[in-house]
């Protein structure tokens, strides 16, 4: 699948320094460990239907800051990101529009293509679709059942009589791997339960073995798109795709699993789950996530609608460092809200930066310093409160080499000056 074009990351004197991450699966800050000195990524992508809302982009810009601080750090970055481009949400809106499902995805791609570019927003090198592996999704589903860690339940809706949906036997799986239900997620079962349920799964569906047990496989449904495959005609299970999409491309074991932290049950649970059954080890080093956007006292939600578009503020005339900025303002793990005059008290930090370049004075900071007190902050698990803090103090005052400054605040945190 097509990209977009990268944004220009000016090199900076020096290096900085390795950051340390919060990993959600240890509940501590950790350096993560290298393939061949190499961070690789991965993070979820978007189903592609109301795309791209201030949710998608903090979630996004959280992880385009961390490959900017690896870079900084002087190591080589390869990202990976799927596109969930066959699911239930995507075929509900699709119905419920009249669109042709394909056409709403491939709508909604180009969108988030175009967001993420004007955004300035890293790339990955590796940009797939679901529907563009499916082979290899069925193969593996094949592999599980044939392993015994997969089993059928019945389904009186199938559209060939006889077909049943196959499902992944997490007792199974944990009798027989590394695997152990709750090693990405810390949660009691009681929360798992009630996640499960509000978050794709089907923990009160008859036939299932456990509650929690994740589908692997949807045998054909009428009305719905489906594929021939070695399990039967159908489509795969959510978590299933991104456990062979991101070993595919990645390897195993890579260095971060990202995402938001509405993703952490059951998405990132059994995916890890699944990968580790099929490959032996486990999917990644650590699991860093992203906190989630209020707005109008909600999470923003498709199923509540408050959503705020990244395409409507930009065609509204808002600067994409200005919508950065207003995102960088909050620490990329923390919970909050976005209120509408977020973007104009961005625009003036932006503004009031821009007027600080040209600031001429006495006692002006030291560039190099901010420099380095950047570097830090970027350190300690992606600190930008504390970086644009540290940059309203010294462009106040005015800098001694407001062109590193410049290459500085485009390089680590994407915003033009």
């Amino acid at each position: 699948m097509r990209t977009w074009t990268p944004p220009v990351i000016p090199a900076l004197p020096g290096e900085g320094t390795v950051p340390k991450l919060f990993n959600t699966a240890t509940g501590r800050l950790e350096h993560p460990a290298m393939s061949d000195d190499k961070a690789l990524l991965y993070v979820c992508g978007i189903t592609p239907y109301d795309a791209t809302h201030l949710g998608h982009a903090f979630t996004y810009l959280a992880f385009d800051i961390m490959q900017r601080a690896w870079r900084d750090a002087g190591i080589e970055t390869v990202y990976a990101q799927n596109i969930t481009d066959i699911d239930d949400p995507l075929l509900e809106r699709a119905n419920a529009t009249g669109v042709d499902w394909r056409h709403l995805a491939d709508d909604q791609i180009g969108l988030f293509r175009s967001d993420m570019h004007r955004m300035g927003m890293i790339p990955p090198e590796h940009y797939i679709a679901v529907t563009e592996h499916i082979d290899e999704i069925a193969q593996a589903v094949l592999e599980l059942r044939e392993r015994g860690l997969a089993y059928t339940v019945p389904t009186e809706d199938a559209l060939h009589a006889g077909s049943e949906d196959l499902y992944f036997d997490s007792a199974a799986a944990e009798r027989d791997s590394q695997w152990r239900l709750g090693d990405v997620a810390p949660y009691d079962r009681a929360l798992m339960l009630e996640l499960s349920a509000e978050r794709g799964g089907d923990p009160e569906r008859a036939g299932k073995r456990g509650p929690l047990d994740p589908l692997l496989w949807r045998v054909a449904r009428a009305g719905e798109p489906s594929w021939e495959s070695p399990v039967g005609i159908g489509r795969p299970g959510w978590h299933i795709e991104c456990s062979v999409i991101a070993t595919a491309a990645l390897g195993g074991v890579f260095t971060v699993q990202g995402g938001g932290s509405d993703l952490i049950f059951p998405h990132h649970e059994f995916t890890a789950a699944h990968a580790t059954a099929l490959t032996g080890t486990p999917l990644a080093h650590a699991y860093c996530h992203a906190g989630l956007v209020g707005y109008h006292g909600h999470k923003m939600s498709k199923s509540r609608g408050n959503l705020v578009f990244v395409s409507k503020l930009l065609d509204g005339g808002a600067c994409p460092s200005a919508i950065r900025l207003g995102l960088l303002a909050h620490h990329y793990r923390s919970e909050w809200e976005w209120h509408d005059g977020d973007l104009e008290t961005a625009t003036r930090r932006l503004e009031a930066w821009r007027a600080g370049l040209e600031r001429t004075g006495s006692d002006p900071a030291s560039a190099e310093t901010v420099l380095q007190q950047l570097r830090a902050a970027l350190a300690n698990d992606l600190d930008t409160t504390v970086m644009l803090a540290t940059l309203d103090a010294a462009l106040d005052r005015g800098v001694d080499d407001p062109a590193l400054i410049k290459d500085a605040v485009l390089a680590l945190l994407g915003v033009e000056l």
